[in-house]
């Protein structure tokens, strides 16, 4: 059976650590911390869990500190967490290390939540790797590690649940100061400083930025991501032909997408265009799982199916809006909007 590494950079995380380490603690072999200075009770909290904490002094690096704590670790593989991340089934990596061989396990990752608990948006994340394949973290933000080698996707789903806001202007400080010190970012990281620029409505600097992004090699489903987020800079700038130029961009790398085609269903939506809305609308529903990448899963029916029901409703045709927000209400049983149109149905006589 192999063995695991469950390897941390924590820093003033005492409102979740002990959540977290709970959540993994009897499946995994070894748990290191590198803490990068705390000063609450981070590290009497990990000393509950490990003896193996050690400081990191923290150099706005995070692929550095992930580098840190990957080289402490002694088992045969190195899992790695955040400390607001639950492991929703540890059985599951149990399970996983009876078999393993893979040089890289790709896990889900969900890091949003609808109302009713159930995950909003999920993508795979590389969660499990091989020590002797010697990985190394690349980015000083939004650090990764390019899986190679043999790799498996497993079912051990990792919850992302913040408890409160982290610096909302780190991640921006460490790409600026990056820039300052004459360094070239590369595609990912030139993608994800566009969006950082967006966060903080510096919507021209950032669509110019996801326009040299879609100039480079990125990786796909970030061309797609920057499609998505270049078509929000547009509308922010009062260009709604140029949002859905950006929207239709995406097209060239893949089959459209459900969020994709949300989207330019919501822009049809809001211009009174409910024809057009329907298309978009009906062609989400329609649009397969990718394969990678982001999934905001109510894209794929229970937005469309609200957003049909108010287009038919909006058109005249009672009974095939009526017929969508059913649908809709399948898939979110408890949503306000499904029970308010329930509501609203019931009182018009003609239907």
């Amino acid at each position: 059976m192999a063995e695991i590494s469950l390897c941390m950079i924590v820093r003033n995380e005492e409102d979740v650590l002990e959540r977290c380490l709970n959540s993994i603690r009897n499946d995994v072999d070894e748990i290191i911390i590198a803490d990068t200075g705390s000063t609450d009770r981070t590290k009497e909290i990990a000393a509950q869990f490990t003896s193996h904490i050690f400081d990191y002094p923290w150099d706005d690096d995070f692929a550095a500190a992930r580098n840190f704590a990957f080289s402490k670790a002694t088992k045969d593989y190195q899992m790695w967490l955040d400390a607001d991340d639950i492991v929703a089934d540890a059985d599951a990596i149990g399970k996983l290390k009876e078999n393993l061989t893979a040089d890289v396990v790709m896990l889900p990752y969900h890091v949003t939540f609808a109302e009713d608990g159930a995950p909003a948006m999920s993508y795979f994340r590389e969660r499990i790797l091989k020590r002797s394949r010697k990985f190394r973290w690349v980015g000083a933000v939004h650090e990764c590690i390019t899986p190679s080698g043999k790799i498996v996707y497993g079912d051990a789903a990792i919850l992302h649940k913040k408890v409160h806001a982290g610096d909302p202007d780190r991640n921006l400080r460490i790409y600026e100061k990056l820039l300052a010190a004459g360094a070239e970012l590369t595609p990912r990281e030139q993608y994800y400083y566009a969006r950082e620029l967006y966060y903080h409505h510096r919507y021209a600097d950032a669509a110019d930025g996801f326009e040299r992004f879609l100039k480079t090699d990125g990786w796909k489903e970030d061309r797609i991501g920057a499609c998505l987020q270049l078509s929000a800079c547009r509308i922010a700038m009062g260009d709604p032909e140029g949002a859905k130029a950006a929207l239709l961009r995406s097209f060239l790398w893949d089959m459209p997408r459900a969020e994709v085609c949300c989207e330019l269903g919501r822009l049809f939506f809001e211009e009174k265009q409910w024809s057009e809305a329907i298309v978009w609308y009906k062609a989400a529903l329609d649009a397969p799982y990718p394969s990678a990448g982001f999934t905001q899963a109510d894209c794929h029916d229970y937005i469309p199916y609200l957003q049909l029901c108010v287009c038919y409703d909006r058109l005249g045709n009672l009974r095939e809006a009526h017929a969508y927000n059913e649908k809709a209400g399948r898939i979110r049983p408890e949503s306000a909007a499904f029970l308010a149109n329930r509501t609203y149905f019931m009182n018009q006589q003609a239907f």
